[in-house]
């Protein structure tokens, strides 16, 4: 089963990604975040790569994520690029995932693109205010990625903003499940929850009866 959790920036997807996981157990369950698969700028000068659009699907390599997801599900182990958001380009070092029965994806863009979309068997969107996302953003970029107050807001009216207005918002139609901020998210945890550990509980049975089969 793969999960996607889609939202705008800031709107807590992460940290609904990270409830369920902590819910049902991280036995069973993988995370994969759609933004260690930004492509790797570091051929453009630095001036450069700030000014890039994060915000588009173009900035994302869909192809590696898609397949990754793809891999995942067939039971095969991946490496996942790891992200650095400070210099906007790809760590030498990688991340090696194994296949777990579930897996969840999040990021802003995956109902976005036709292909990852259909991956997805139930699909999430996590539904917040604007101001609150921007203020999380805001803080995010200043303590953990080195961009300043006025960086924030320039990048935030130049492409974060159009971006979330031409594409991320209007995927929400995509959604099988709509969890609004701070409101019914204790509900909308229970019920993918219990989609995960029905889902466990039919892979555990059948792997049980092929075992049993091949003993006898």
């Amino acid at each position: 089963m793969i999960i996607g959790i889609c939202g705008g920036t800031g709107s807590g997807k992460t940290t609904l990604a990270r409830k369920i996981i902590e819910t049902v157990g991280r036995e069973n369950v993988i995370l994969v975040e759609q933004d260690s698969y930004y492509r790797n700028l570091a051929d453009m000068p630095l001036d450069e790569r700030r000014q890039a659009n994060f915000d588009h699907p173009d900035s994302i390599d869909s192809e590696m994520l898609m397949n990754h997801l793809k891999r995942l599900k067939a039971g095969d182990s991946v490496e996942m690029p790891i992200y650095d958001f400070k210099t906007h380009t790809r760590c030498t070092e990688v991340e090696r995932i194994e296949p777990k029965i579930v897996v969840i994806v999040e990021g802003i863009l995956i109902f976005a693109e036709a292909r990852i979309l259909d991956l997805l068997d139930v699909r999430v969107f996590v539904d917040t205010p604007d101001d609150l996302r921007f203020i999380r953003r805001m803080q995010r970029d200043i303590s953990e990625r080195g961009r300043t107050i006025e960086s924030v807001v320039e990048q935030y009216f130049a492409t974060v903003r159009p971006m979330h207005h031409e594409f991320v918002e209007p995927s929400k139609r995509h959604a099988d499940i709509i969890i609004p901020e701070r409101a019914n998210t204790d509900i909308g945890i229970d019920f993918i929850c219990t989609k995960i550990r029905e889902e466990v509980g039919k892979q555990l049975k059948t792997r049980k009866n092929y075992t049993r089969k091949n003993e006898e």
